[in-house]
């Protein structure tokens, strides 16, 4: 029999042949039931002789791919039946070895429908402008440069910009079921589909080299693979078939050809051969539904047997896009003042982080103005004019800071112990301050590393071309086992080989320096959201969303896959012999023999189907979940970008004068109270309920719960300190205990916000939505007072009891 999914002719043949045997079957029995023995006979024999004839031909083509010719146990059992007169015993074999067909064709078929899908969905037409006339030309034919546009409905045919903004459903690439909405300037990838108002599109690649192209060659790769798990089934075969052909000659031996034929009937190991393969096919879909493409069964193996992990940092296990994390003032200006010139300079500007510095001033409701004359000097930086302001962003000679100030000295040491890059901003002919920007730590990377550990990976190394101080914090953070720095591509090759030599290795990577390593190790896991096309051709497998805990879920669903492959054998294999051994003594003839093994046939597929489906461990968000987790998303980027304020009021209290500090402190306490108090308490009354739904357990958010108590507390002792304080003057105790105060909140603040993404908010993005609302307690859009962020109660001392 054929261990890999069946071609078209080969599901049709087994359609046929079951079609022809079952009539054969009827018609002989409807014969013998009707006096005609003898033609009711004949016809049960041409039916043996097709089922024998189909045996043989199964067994030489197996031989002929090299792999065991385990079907000469069914020839055998047919001729036996034949020879000794079991003439309708011979007609069930061949009904049970056509319907086993058949079986097969129609698991690996549904296993195979969602990889199919991804093909079948290639985008093949577009709407070009051609001198101002839109046309519709072949997706072959579109080129760079070109302006598309892309209809309702319809799939965007190749990789571009987006020239307006859009609604995109992307689940065909990620396995997301909500679609996103991108802006103007973000990247689109083909093969995702318009679920918003007609945009147009800038093209950046042509459609042979366009994302989804190459997930169509991936999942082309996938479909042909073989799995060696089916060669391991091969191996138990061996064995099997040995002891079958004893026990039918010990049979044979003890009670005439008859009682070994029986003995035949019931080994025959369809078991065997059928449920490995429709096990690990069943993991190759699940896992194409997630957005994760595994070339072939043979990598999904040997992914579950992977014990150590080796992981790049930039790109990996960081976003690889730089992100603003602290505005240093110089204290000319506000923060925010900084961030929203700096900005609008930075719309006009091509350099890398201008991207960076122009998303943090939206994401902060800057009001961004277009800059006029501006003149941008490679390897300095670049000034214009904006509201008035003469602006000027870069280096910090460029913008003219002199020695080492204060603020410049914080912002240089934060950025060198952090690996953060610095841009200073001068406004008017003075330094204004610095921006601050790194490549934050992907949300979903601890709990990936947790996941990866609880599924039986237990060493983890972090291999990186990046600094070692840098490097350092960011393995301690996510609890690595080993941080390897400052590594060349031939220094991951090195170490990739070294630790095969000591384990199966799995290496995940994004870039082009980490594809010698990728194809070397046992393993190799490409992040090919962003296009990293030489890592994913060496890789073995790519996760074509931009999503680190796809990695988890990919070896989840190995380690079970193989699992069940594993049952599905031995459980088949068991109940075989244990026919076999009845047959041996009699108590099992053939005709019963072969309905029976037919049942183990249908047990067996049934059990390895499980691959198909997920675990029902696994936790989700419905609808209303997800919509609640994104608001308190949401807003965790408003807040977490205001924290910067409670730590520029601290620092700067040491410099100001006594009423300077009692001011800005009450500034920071009503932003306290209007923003991060409503939110805090909002989240244990709304959200907390829906995560202890989902989550199960004994009060699994109590910890959290905790915090918003410590938050709340000490938002209402800022708050009594300054009532305390009053209109006098504060003395240095004061100040000092203000400045604890903002200190210590500044620290919970985003400690806490951090945690609550990582843990709670992730799980909205990383496992899709899940239908969860039979629970009649959990009402997310009716029946509570708290309000969203800003608005509501403003006062942080009335509190529910679930504060």
């Amino acid at each position: 029999m054929q261990s890999n999914p069946p071609s078209w002719l080969g599901r049709h043949v087994a359609v046929i042949l079951l079609d022809v045997t079952g009539a054969c079957l009827v018609f002989g029995g409807a014969l013998n039931l009707a006096g005609a023995a003898t033609a009711g006979n004949a016809v049960w024999v041409v039916s043996g002789a097709i089922g024998a004839a189909y045996s043989l031909w199964t067994m030489v083509d197996s031989l002929r791919r090299g792999r065991v010719g385990v079907d000469l146990i069914a020839l055998l059992a047919l001729v036996g039946a034949l020879a000794v007169g079991e003439y309708l015993a011979a007609a069930v074999i061949s009904v049970m070895m056509a319907s086993g067909r058949a079986l097969e064709a129609w698991a690996a078929g549904r296993a195979n429908r969602d990889l199919r899908r991804l093909l079948e969905r290639a985008p093949t037409t577009a709407h070009r402008y051609e001198r101002g006339v839109l046309r519709t030309v072949g997706a072959d034919s579109v080129v760079p440069g070109d302006r598309l546009m892309v209809q309702s409905g319809e799939l965007v045919p190749t990789d571009g910009l987006l020239l307006t903004s859009a609604v995109l459903d992307e689940s065909a690439l990620t396995g997301e079921a909500l679609p996103v909405t991108r802006e103007s300037g973000e990247p689109a990838r083909s093969g995702v589909l318009n679920a918003g108002s007609p945009f147009d599109l800038r093209v950046t690649a042509c459609a042979s080299e366009s994302a989804y192209a190459g997930v169509v060659r991936l999942v082309a790769e996938a479909e042909s693979s073989q799995a060696p798990f089916v060669r391991l089934a091969d191996r138990y075969a061996i064995w099997f078939l040995v002891l079958s052909l004893v026990v039918a000659a010990g049979a044979w031996i003890a009670a005439g050809p008859a009682r070994a034929v029986a003995v035949l009937v019931v080994a025959t190991p369809c078991p065997l051969i059928l449920a490995a393969p429709v096990a690990l096919v069943g993991g190759l879909s699940h896992a194409a539904r997630r957005g994760v493409v595994i070339k072939g069964g043979a990598v999904l193996e040997r992914l579950a047997q992977c014990t150590t992990l080796l992981i790049d940092k930039t790109g990996t296990l960081t976003t690889g896009h730089p992100s603003l994390t602290t505005i240093v003032p110089s204290g000319t200006l506000a923060p925010d003042d900084v961030l929203r010139l700096a900005g609008s300079l930075d719309q006009v500007s091509p350099h890398v982080l201008a991207h960076s510095v122009v998303r943090a001033a939206q994401e902060r409701s800057c009001d961004l103005q277009l800059p006029e004359l501006v003149e941008e000097i490679a390897g300095a930086g670049i000034r214009g004019v904006v509201g008035g302001h003469d602006v000027v962003l870069g280096k910090a000679s460029w913008v003219g800071v002199e020695g080492s100030p204060a603020w410049a000295k914080t912002a240089r040491r934060r950025a060198r112990l952090d690996g953060s890059l610095t841009v200073f901003v001068g406004v008017d002919n003075q330094p204004a301050g610095v921006l601050v920007l790194d490549d934050p730590l992907r949300r979903d990377a601890p709990r990936t590393i947790r996941s990866l550990r609880r599924s039986g990976i237990d060493r983890i190394v972090m291999v990186t071309g990046d600094r070692p101080e840098v490097a350092d914090a960011i393995g301690a953070v996510i609890g690595v086992d080993e941080v390897l720095a400052e590594r060349s591509p031939a220094d991951k090759l090195d170490v990739a080989n070294a630790e095969r030599l000591l384990a199966p290795t799995m290496m995940v990577g994004d870039g082009i320096n980490d594809a010698p390593a990728l194809a070397l190790a046992d393993v190799g896991v490409a992040m090919a959201a962003q296009g990293a096309s030489a890592s994913s051709e060496a890789a073995d497998i790519v996760l074509t969303a931009d999503r680190l805990d796809r990695l988890g879920e990919a070896r989840s669903v190995a380690v079970r896959s193989r699992r069940i492959a594993l049952e599905s054998v031995v459980v088949g294999m068991a109940m075989s012999l244990v026919a076999m051994g009845f047959a041996a003594i009699g108590l099992l003839p053939a005709v019963w023999g072969a309905l029976l093994q037919e049942g183990i046939d249908v047990i067996v597929i049934l059990n390895a189907l499980r691959a198909l489906r997920p675990p029902q461990a696994e936790m989700g968000f419905d609808e209303d979940e997800s919509a609640l987790a994104r608001r308190f998303r949401s807003e965790h980027l408003v807040i977490r970008a205001d924290l910067d304020r409670l730590l520029a009021a601290a620092n700067a209290m040491g410099t100001m004068q006594p009423g300077e500090v009692i001011t800005h402190a009450r500034e920071v306490d009503q932003f306290l109270i209007e923003e991060v108090a409503p939110h805090e308490q909002a989240e244990q009354e709304l959200l907390y309920p829906v995560l202890e739904h989902v989550l199960g357990g004994r009060e699994p958010t109590a910890p959290m719960s905790r915090a918003h108590i410590e938050i709340l507390h000490q938002i209402r002792r800022l708050g009594a300190l300054l009532d305390e304080i009053g209109d006098e003057e504060p003395d240095v105790e004061d100040i000092d205990e203000i400045r604890r105060l903002l200190y210590g909140l500044h620290a919970i603040l985003r400690l806490h916000t951090l945690q609550e993404e990582e843990s709670y908010l992730s799980f909205e993005d990383s496992l899709g939505a899940t239908v969860r609302s039979d629970d009649p307690s959990v009402d997310l859009a009716h029946g509570s007072s708290a309000e969203p962020l800003g608005v509501g109660n403003r006062d942080p001392n009335v509190s529910s009891n679930n504060p």
